[in-house]
């Protein structure tokens, strides 16, 4: 029995390759051409398995960041075949004992050998230890409502193609070896496997081309169920997972410890998207396969569970600390259907302000699409809110209608979260997003056909009669009368309005100059808590009187010395010129999603 049992720990020890508890580091400058190391990584389940890496040489980028980049060729398990895969990046690789760095660059795809790039470990130390806090992004002005291409087109103006380790060959200088150069240019970070579990076609779609464009490699992931994770503690060449989103949906990036330092992680070996400081949630990983392939290998791998944070994005590694994970945003998604069980979708997105809103946008839209019918008319009752830490919630209450209005709704629901998250006033932080979607396969949408006021004389201080005549999209028509009551102070020459939610929306635009970016976080949510609904008519009576608008605040029939003020300030940017002024305002609600827009061109008499 004791035989038998020194025997599996002997088989044990050989296929769990573990390195010293604390290897001394080789630096790149003592590097020889000819030397033989080894390399630890996954290639299947959660077994390290160990390869052979034959340098090649030294190669120094001597015009961009200054970098040093190791050649290697890689040899054994799947690299004969494969070449090298993505997911491996990361992988630690020791010469004599000593780290030496991380598999981190290939020569890109249709490449017929495994000549990796290796990152120096000094390197992925020094990038990662900067202090300090990530910098706002760039404020990209958006409009309301928030149109499905500008949800992506807010994180495709941040992402960036993978830069190749030098531009040009004159870049390169060869530290040691002979006739490497050439090579630089071609030597491009590891393509990083992007596995997406539960997204609809069309979300699977939108992320895999955006991260696609930033050098990641969507596949489909597998559950990680099965898998036994254990307490093990992480170990250099163990899978490792960056979590976007988890739970009714996974969205999430693997990779490759290179080094534990205490309660310290590097890995990767090059940059996630190059973000600086980040809260990224880090996961064991399961790797199902290494996929083969001709233009790219890579590994099919499922997120495990949360063991830490990633806190630095930077060129050359990311880095975190074991223990707990980051704030996220949790997201809660209930789906109604008259005849069907209530669904409780249960959600956890990354808080990011690049990512939040698009990862947010790409849950609902699946959840839509997968449960909803895509083809044919639907209706989509939102209602729910979005909690914001130390500010009055948002409320999302509306009504979306017509053919695969799945998009809609979501762009509806994420508008909130990308002006809040891209303001350039105050940091933000979203406590959490709770949904209520009713459904029906039917098109509740109406025409406005026509406005007409009930007879007698108009003065101000009096009760008329506004007839609205709507038409359903059957063809039925459907009046409705409703009491507005002209104000005492009203006079003269007056517009009544009725119109729906995006006519009014496009004529304060127009009319009132509202400008987003120039407003607080408390007026941005009380913009939106007053955005037009779909299911609104809305009444304005309106009179020629000039006004401004100051910093975001509509300042209607000022008088002309103070006018005259505020336009004397109009040069710095923060004051706009008011044409009109709303002497009165009403609303009322609709069963359907009502579209149109008409006006009345009145006189209000003297008593």
């Amino acid at each position: 029995m004791t035989t038998r049992l020194l025997a599996l720990a002997l088989a044990v020890a050989t296929v769990l390759p573990l390195p010293a508890a604390e290897p001394r580091y080789m630096p790149a400058d003592a590097v020889r051409p000819g030397m033989v190391g080894t390399g630890v990584t996954v290639f299947d389940g959660m077994r390290r398995e160990e390869f052979t890496v034959r340098i090649l040489g030294v190669l120094e980028n001597v015009v961009g960041p200054r970098r040093s980049l190791i050649l290697a060729r890689l040899e054994g398990g799947p690299l004969a075949t494969a070449g090298v895969v993505a997911g491996m990046s990361g992988s630690p690789v020791y010469v004599d004992g000593a780290l030496l760095g991380a598999v981190s660059y290939s020569l890109g795809a249709f490449s017929r050998e495994a000549i990796a790039g290796i990152t120096p470990i000094a390197e992925m130390v020094e990038a990662t230890a900067r202090p300090g806090a990530r910098p706002p992004l760039p404020v990209v002005p958006v409009s309301l409502p928030l149109d499905p291409g500008d949800v992506a087109g807010t994180l495709r103006a941040i992402l960036a193609a993978p830069r190749p380790f030098a531009r040009d060959a004159d870049e390169v200088r060869t530290m040691s070896g002979a006739g490497l150069s050439s090579l630089g240019p071609n030597l491009r970070p590891i393509a990083t496997p992007l596995s997406l579990t539960g997204f609809s076609d069309e979300a699977r779609a939108l992320l895999g081309g955006l991260f696609g464009e930033a050098g990641f490699a969507a596949t489909a992931g597998g559950a990680a169920g099965h898998a036994v994770f254990g307490n093990d503690r992480l170990a250099p060449g163990d899978a490792v997972g960056v979590s976007l989103v988890s739970g009714d949906l996974t969205l999430g990036a693997t990779g490759t410890v290179t080094h534990v330092d205490g309660d310290r992680v590097y890995a990767f070996g090059h940059p996630f998207l190059n973000l600086g400081p980040v809260g990224f949630p880090m996961t064991r990983a399961y790797v199902h396969a290494v996929l083969p392939s001709l233009m790219s290998s890579m590994k099919i791998a499922a997120l495990g569970p949360e063991i830490g944070a990633f806190e630095q994005d930077r060129s050359t590694a990311m880095a975190g600390a074991l223990g707990p994970g980051p704030a996220t945003v949790p997201v809660r998604i209930a789906l109604e259907r008259e005849g069907s069980a209530r669904r409780t979708f249960e959600l956890r997105v990354v808080n990011d302000q690049l990512f939040t809103p698009v990862l947010v946008y790409a849950s609902v839209l699946s959840v839509l699409q997968s449960y909803e019918r895509e083809v044919g008319a639907a209706t989509f009752t939102v209602s729910g809110q979005t909690l914001v830490k130390g500010h009055q919630p948002i409320a999302l209450e509306d009504v979306f209608t017509g053919d695969a209005p799945s998009s809609s709704a979501a762009s509806y629901i994420v508008t909130p979260l990308t002006l809040l998250l891209r303001n350039d006033r105050a940091k933000v932080e979203i406590a959490g997003v709770d949904l209520t979607i009713k459904t029906t396969e039917q098109p509740r949408r109406a025409t406005l056909e026509r406005v007409w006021l009930g007879g007698g004389p108009l003065l101000p201080g009096r009760t008329v009669a506004l007839h609205v005549l709507t038409r359903s999209y059957r063809g039925e028509t459907a009046l409705r009368t409703v009491p507005i009551t002209l104000p005492a102070h009203a006079g003269g020459a007056l517009t009544l309005l009725v119109s729906d939610g995006a006519g009014l929306a496009q004529w304060e635009q127009r009319e009132r100059r509202q400008v987003l970016d120039e407003q607080s976080v408390d007026q941005l949510i009380r913009v939106f808590n007053t955005t037009r609904k779909n299911n609104r008519l809305y009444v304005r009576l309106i009179s020629t009187a000039a006004g401004a608008v100051v910093a975001g605040e509509a300042l209607p029939a000022l008088p002309p010395s103070v006018l005259a003020v505020y336009e004397a300030d109009r040069q710095g940017g923060r004051v706009a010129p008011l044409r009109s002024a709303i002497l009165g305002e009403w609303e009322f609600p609709t069963d359907h999603a009502v579209v149109g827009s008409r006006q009345l061109a009145l006189t209000l008499h003297d008593k």
